[in-house]
């Protein structure tokens, strides 16, 4: 009967994973097709104006690696700082306290940082829309996943890596700095890459703090500096869907989108299976 109930767990578990892997290839291969008749030497061409007759995202894609590239920068300490106080320096209950609000903090709804980044830059510091609030706010989105990816990490390290530290006379500090972060820089980078693959899709935050949909180029500043972006980019489009050419540029954006995001999570992936290497034979 266990043979039985094996088998059948096998088989569906086979089924799911060839079912999401179907659903996925069905997904970018239908953007890709609806994208093709666009996808041409022009789509790079760099042009700041975002007239339906040119298609050029050279800008949306500079400004989205901008604006992804700002929320790992802003994101990487707090994470850090973060995951070192849930995994070494709290208590059980305030550590127990802490996962729980990083996992609601995952569930909170982009919009919610959008309008939150609109109240304080936009309003209160009066920066305009600006790439910096952009990066920021996506930042501060992408917190949790980073942090909880690192202290998955910290918490699977091998026990006779801190006991022999401990035996060895090293202190808190000199464990997090010789043991800890060193041997938990694959969880970071695959958080991070994963929290870039999340923040690169994102509309609301973004088209509340940052985004327009023509007319930036390279940002000079911060107050009233904002960027184009590839999701606002498909956002717009995809409200003019009356216009042939305006389809046909909505999924040649779709398909870079889906690429770069594609990019992140493939560069994020020998991280995570060398983290769990780690973790299992180390």
């Amino acid at each position: 009967m266990r043979k039985v109930v094996d088998h059948i767990f096998r088989f569906g578990t086979g089924a799911c994973a060839t079912l999401s892997c179907a659903l996925l290839l069905g997904i970018a291969g239908t953007i890709f097709l609806r994208a093709l008749p666009a996808l041409d030497g022009s789509l790079l061409a760099g042009s700041a104006d975002a007239r339906f007759a040119q298609g050029d995202l050279a800008f949306q894609i500079l400004g989205t690696l901008l604006l992804v590239s700002t929320a790992l920068i802003v994101s990487t300490p707090i994470a850090v700082g973060l995951a070192l106080a849930k995994s070494v320096y709290l208590g059980p209950g305030a550590a127990r306290a802490m996962r729980l609000g990083l996992f609601a903090a995952n569930g909170v709804p982009s919009i919610v940082f959008g309008i939150l980044g609109l109240v304080v830059f936009a309003k209160f510091l009066d920066w305009g829309k600006s790439w910096l609030a952009g990066g920021i706010v996506l930042g501060l989105m992408i917190l949790p996943t980073m942090t909880v990816a690192l202290v998955e990490r910290i918490e699977a390290l091998p026990t006779r890596y801190l006991q022999a530290a401990t035996g060895l006379g090293l202190n808190r500090s000199q464990l997090v700095r010789s043991v800890i972060l060193p041997q938990s820089r694959g969880g970071l980078v695959a958080g991070g890459l994963l929290g870039l693959a999340r923040a690169a899709g994102e509309t609301a935050p973004i088209m509340f703090t940052a985004a327009v949909f023509s007319g930036a180029t390279v940002p000079d500043g911060i107050r009233d500096s904002p960027v184009l972006a590839l999701p606002y980019h498909i956002f717009v489009l995809a409200q003019d869907t009356y216009d042939v050419d305006a389809r046909t540029r909505m999924w040649a954006a779709a398909f870079v989108l889906l690429s770069l995001v594609f990019l992140f999570s493939l560069v994020s992936l020998p991280a995570r299976l060398h983290s769990t290497e780690e973790a299992r034979f180390g």
